[in-house]
């Protein structure tokens, strides 16, 4: 009779389940109907896009997006580096050339979205930083978390037994493990000294975090540092021939970089002269027989016109330094010094020209323009060989790059140079479309082969052209970047940041010691790391070693009276 009861009893609660979970879902349905979403607002919105804005995923996507945004700067000329080039650039491409204009990829790292980026980037650095470094601050303040009750669901856990006969009460052992701790560079709070169970929380690994936010500072220390120098800075490039002098002014220049806010006032007034350049060739290598080796520029130097003269040397990778300004030697080769003399014998230019470097042992190219030549402008093409050779095949090379058999070959021309239409041309280059030749291997009166001293007397009485001798010249890069100290102050306190983050641990211990009925004193420890710690069995090996050394010396250690509850993986 019971068991038809007990089915009917069943039958009937399963029959009223499924009424109520429809009566819960209709209140649930009318609930949901009845919400109403708070509305965000203005100052809900700007909160959320703050904390989307300071997110760590936010600045890693930054940092990704201003180094792919800096992309078109190496494929594209930029304005900045040279104006003439770009200029030429949507000449030669009139069909996208001034669409990549009006998308400032000419100027990409001033141009308005590249500084956007690198805005916001500084302003998500900082939204990161701040609220962390007041975090990690208080942290560092607060007392150690408070002794969990089961210590035997740490990580590392272990337990010592201290024998009736070592007279070391919970307390004293308690206030042993601290002095231990302490010694051991932990923070310790004691707590329940004079109870039955005292115990304490120790805590070390604080400069973890403080290497994680120096890392993260120092990048923004970077970031500013860049934006100091590219708003503020300049660069320029100029080639000095042995007796030459430059003076820092705008016009001493051969080519200007100036940073986005750069005034011209601001440039340094000093001045420096290259007294006499030496090359050192390599003669003992057979594989590399006279290529150069050293380089060494002596230079005069004045920080200001009244200062006294100072002489210098000029190396590779062993800048010049006047006040903020370093002065680097990048380039050299040798200058023909020549006369040219026009056709009503006036000496229309003289002095050095500079020979572009083409090929092996210094054979070099020259273009000299000779636009005050009456009553035809002139211009000269050709070559220079520091020793001159021929082949069997009679082609001129230069077997050596010192100046044994110097020789100067050139081809003539005359007519419109182009320069008076105001239109920047290469100085290495001649464009002979609108000129007539004078002088040429192909026409009868040949070239021009010129040896130190010798003259030349241009046909149809142009004039005339002497190889007075051969100076050698220098290239020099001029750099003025106020951020640059700071910016490498930054990196290093990037990397020591770093460092600190990576190879130190966050850790806590907790130890807890009580009485037993015996007079024995029990110990047990637990440790826990902040984050992934592969040493933490090691710290935990290394506590139990000190304590027992405390506690129970090798000498006075009973096997029977000590034990050890291991970690959980062991």
């Amino acid at each position: 009779m019971s068991e038809p009861v007990q089915g009917k009893k069943k039958s009937n609660k399963s029959a009223s389940k499924p009424a109520a979970d429809k009566a819960i879902d209709k209140a649930v349905d009318r609930a949901k109907a009845e919400a109403a979403l708070p509305v965000l607002g203005i100052i809900g919105m700007l909160r959320w896009a703050w904390t989307q804005l300071t997110s760590m995923r936010t600045a890693l996507f930054l940092l990704l997006l201003l180094a792919v945004a800096a992309v078109p700067g190496s494929l594209f000329p930029q304005r900045p580096a040279n104006p003439s080039i770009v200029t030429q650039y949507i000449k030669d491409h009139p069909d996208y050339g001034k669409i990549l204009d009006s998308v400032q990829l000419y100027d990409v790292y001033s141009s308005a979205w590249f500084s956007a980026i690198y805005i916001l980037l500084f302003i998500s650095l900082i939204g990161c930083v701040t609220p962390r470094a007041i975090a990690h601050y208080k942290a560092m303040r607060s007392q150690p978390p408070r002794t969990p009750k089961r210590l035997s669901r740490l990580p590392e856990y272990g337990t010592l037994v201290l024998p009736a006969n070592a007279g070391i009460p919970a307390s004293k052992a308690i206030s042993d493990a601290a002095a231990v701790l302490k010694k051991r560079g932990y923070r310790v709070e004691v707590r329940d000294v004079d109870g039955a169970m005292p115990s304490l929380g120790a805590e070390r690994g604080f400069l973890k975090e403080v290497g994680n936010l120096v890392f993260h500072a120092s990048l923004i220390g970077v970031l500013v540092s860049v934006a100091v120098g590219g708003l503020f800075g300049y660069s320029g490039q100029r080639i000095l021939v042995e007796g030459d002098s430059f003076v820092n002014t705008l016009v001493g220049y051969d080519q200007f970089s100036p940073g986005t806010n750069f005034q011209s006032s601001w440039l340094q007034p000093y001045s420096i002269q290259l007294d006499k350049f030496d090359v050192k060739f390599d003669r003992e290598s057979p594989a590399h027989f006279g290529q150069p080796i050293d380089f060494k520029a002596a230079v005069t130097t004045k920080d200001t016109p009244d200062s006294p003269a100072k002489k210098q040397t000029l190396k590779v990778n062993d800048p010049v330094m006047l006040g903020d300004t370093s002065i680097y030697l990048t380039g050299n080769g040798y200058a023909p010094v020549v006369t040219v003399r026009d056709g009503a014998g006036n000496v229309a230019l003289q002095g050095p020209v500079v020979a572009k470097l083409q090929g092996d042992n210094y054979y070099s190219s020259v273009v000299i323009k000779v636009p005050d030549a009456k009553p035809d402008q002139l211009g000269f093409a050709g070559f220079f060989l520091p020793t001159a050779m021929v082949t069997e095949k009679g082609v001129s090379f230069s077997g050596d790059p010192e100046l044994i058999n110097p020789q100067l070959s050139l081809n003539s021309y005359y007519g419109d140079l182009g320069l008076n239409k105001g239109t920047p041309q290469n100085v290495f280059e001649l464009d002979v479309a609108k000129l007539k030749q004078l002088n040429g291997r192909d026409l009868p009166a040949k070239g021009i082969t010129l040896a130190p001293g010798g003259t030349y007397t241009l046909p149809d009485g142009k004039g005339s052209i002497t190889f007075d001798g051969v100076k050698k010249y220098v290239g020099v890069d001029i750099h003025h970047n106020p951020g640059q100290a700071t910016a490498l102050i930054f990196a290093l306190l990037a990397v020591a940041g770093l460092i600190l983050s990576l190879y130190l641990n966050r850790r806590r211990v907790w130890v807890r010691t009580g009485t037993h009925d015996d007079g024995r004193t029990m110990v047990e420890y637990g440790l826990l790391a902040r984050g992934e710690d592969h040493r933490l069995a090691g710290e935990a090996a290394a506590i139990r070693e000190l304590l027992q050394r405390e506690w129970l010396p090798s000498a006075e250690q009973p096997t029977d009276t000590v034990s050890s509850s291991t970690s959980k993986d062991q």
